[in-house]
C-alpha cells in the first residue's frame, strides 16, 4: 500500500493532504484545478523548481549551470530560470526561438545538436549565443563562415564521447561508442576536431562537452568520465599546449519516479563530482577548468504532476484491472519508449488508505499505452475520481503529441494558493488550424 508519505520525496515539496481529503499542491486544490482547467492538466510547482535550482547551484558552488530546455519548455520556464539565475542549454530552432522570444540572454545560451540546421545556427549566431555544442567536423566549417559572415568570433565547446555506458535505459545513452552524439576519444576522432576548431581564426574552442545519459541513479559513470575526460585534457596540452577554460559535464542526474527510487544526495553527488575532478587534475597536472553541467530532469520533474479523470473500470481478472483515463501516450510517451515506472495517487480521495492494486490505462487506440503497472488505489476509486501522477515535469508535455486527434492539455502554474495559466489546452480547432484544404 503506497500513501502520500511513502511519495514524499516523488511529489512537489508543496504537495500535502488538504481538510477535504485531497491532494494540494502549493496551497491548490487539485479538485479545484481540474474544475476550473479540466483534465488531463499538467500543474507546475513554481516552489520546487526554485528549491531545486537553489540546491543544484548550492552543491555544485561556483559552476555553471545550464537548465537543459529538452526537459521542458515555455516562455514562463525560461522567465523563471533567468531569475533563478540559470543558463540554458538548447537544442532545436524551436527552443531557441521560445527563449528570445522571452527575453532570455542569448549570451548565457549553449546550442546542441547532432544535425543542427543552417537556419538554426544562422539564428543562434546572429543573435549572439554564448556557446555552440560542436557534434561533428562539419560544423567547425558551417559555424566558423557563419561567425565570420557576422564579424564575430564564435566560441564553441567540442562534444566529445567518453567511451563510458551509463546503467539507464539504452534508448537514453549517450556516452557509449555507438552515440550518434559526439565525437569519440578512441580512436582520434574527437583529437583531429580539437586541431581543426583550434585552428579556425572565427571560432574561439572554449571547452570540451560531455554527456553520459540520462536518470542515472549512481555516481561511477560520472567518475569514470571525468578521468577519461582529464586524461584527454592531459594529452592535449602535452601534444599542443591547449587547455581550456571550462569543461562541460552534461546531466543525467537521477530522480525519484516511484517510491522505491533511491537517486543520489546532489550535495553529496556535488562533493564527490568536484573532488574527483580536483583529484584527477592533479594526477594530471592540469589546470581545473570551470566546470558546467546541464541539469533539466533533475530542476523540473518532481516540480510537476499530472491530473487525470478516471473513465472505465475494467475487471480483467481476479488480479487484473484496468482503470483507465482519459490522457495516456499523448501526453506521457515514456512508459510506453522507455519502460518507465510511475507512482499514482487518487487525488480526491487522498486520505483513503490505496489498498487495490491496478494498472492505469490511457485511452488511446494501443494496447502499449500504459502508464503505471501495479499502483495502489483506493478500493473505493469509480469512474469521475481524479489520478494524480507525479514527477512528470521531464519529457512529458515536451513530447507530447496529438496522437488519436487528442488535443494537448494545459499546463498551470501554482504558488501560494493561486494558479496561472502557462498554456492553454489545444482546442479540436487547434487541430485542423494548419490544414490547406
Amino acid at each position: 500500500m503506497t500513501t502520500i508519505e511513502d511519495l514524499r520525496a516523488v511529489l512537489p515539496n508543496t504537495a500535502a493532504v488538504n481538510k477535504q481529503g485531497h491532494l494540494e499542491i502549493a496551497g491548490c486544490d487539485t479538485v479545484e484545478l481540474t474544475e476550473r482547467f479540466g483534465t488531463p492538466l499538467f500543474v507546475f510547482c513554481e516552489r520546487t523548481f526554485i528549491d531545486r535550482a537553489s540546491s543544484f547551484r548550492a552543491a555544485f558552488d561556483g559552476a555553471i549551470i545550464y537548465y537543459a530546455a529538452k526537459a521542458f519548455l515555455s516562455k514562463a520556464i525560461c522567465r523563471l530560470a533567468e531569475q533563478q539565475g540559470l543558463n540554458l542549454d538548447v537544442a532545436s530552432g524551436g527552443e531557441l526561438f521560445t527563449a528570445l522570444s522571452a527575453g532570455f540572454p542569448a549570451s548565457r545560451m549553449v546550442m546542441h545538436g547532432n544535425n543542427k540546421l543552417d537556419s538554426e545556427l544562422t539564428t543562434a549566431v546572429v543573435a549572439g549565443i554564448g556557446r555552440i555544442a560542436v557534434d561533428n567536423l562539419e560544423d567547425i566549417d558551417r559555424i566558423g563562415g557563419l561567425a565570420r559572415r557576422q564579424g564575430r568570433r564564435q566560441s564553441v565547446f567540442l562534444r566529445v564521447t567518453p567511451g563510458v555506458t551509463a546503467d539507464t535505459h539504452i534508448h537514453i545513452r549517450t556516452g557509449h561508442l555507438e552515440s550518434k552524439f559526439g565525437l569519440p576519444i578512441m580512436g582520434g576522432a574527437a583529437r583531429q576536431a580539437i586541431v581543426k576548431a583550434n585552428a579556425h581564426p572565427d571560432l574561439e574552442l572554449v571547452g570540451l562537452h560531455a554527456h553520459i545519459g540520462s536518470n542515472i541513479f549512481s555516481p561511477a559513470p560520472f567518475q569514470q568520465t571525468i578521468e577519461v575526460l582529464f586524461g584527454f585534457l592531459a594529452e592535449l596540452k602535452a601534444d599542443f599546449g591547449l587547455e581550456f577554460p571550462e569543461l562541460n559535464l552534461g546531466g543525467g542526474f537521477g530522480v525519484p519516479f516511484v517510491a522505491d527510487d533511491r537517486p543520489f544526495d546532489v550535495k553529496a553527488l556535488g562533493e564527490l563530482v568536484v573532488s574527483t575532478a580536483r583529484k584527477a587534475a592533479e594526477a594530471h597536472g592540469v589546470v581545473i577548468p570551470k566546470l558546467s553541467f546541464e541539469p533539466g530532469r533533475w530542476l523540473i520533474s518532481n516540480a510537476m504532476v499530472t491530473l487525470y479523470s478516471v473513465g472505465t473500470i475494467k475487471h480483467s481478472s481476479e488480479d487484473l484491472i484496468f482503470v483507465s483515463v482519459d490522457g495516456g501516450m499523448s501526453d506521457n510517451i515514456r512508459p510506453a519508449l522507455y519502460q518507465a515506472r510511475y507512482a499514482a495517487i487518487l487525488a480526491n480521495k487522498a486520505a483513503e488508505d490505496a489498498d487495490l492494486i491496478v494498472t492505469l490505462a490511457g485511452m488511446h487506440c494501443e494496447s502499449g499505452d500504459l502508464l503505471a503497472d501495479a499502483v495502489s488505489l483506493p478500493g473505493s476509486v469509480k469512474r469521475g475520481d481524479l489520478v494524480a501522477m507525479p514527477a512528470t515535469g521531464a519529457y512529458t508535455y515536451a513530447m507530447a503529441s496529438n496522437y488519436n486527434r487528442k488535443p494537448r492539455p494545459a499546463v498551470v502554474t501554482v504558488g501560494d494558493g493561486e494558479a496561472r495559466l502557462m498554456i492553454r489546452r489545444e482546442t479540436y480547432e487547434d487541430l485542423v488550424r494548419l490544414e490547406s484544404q
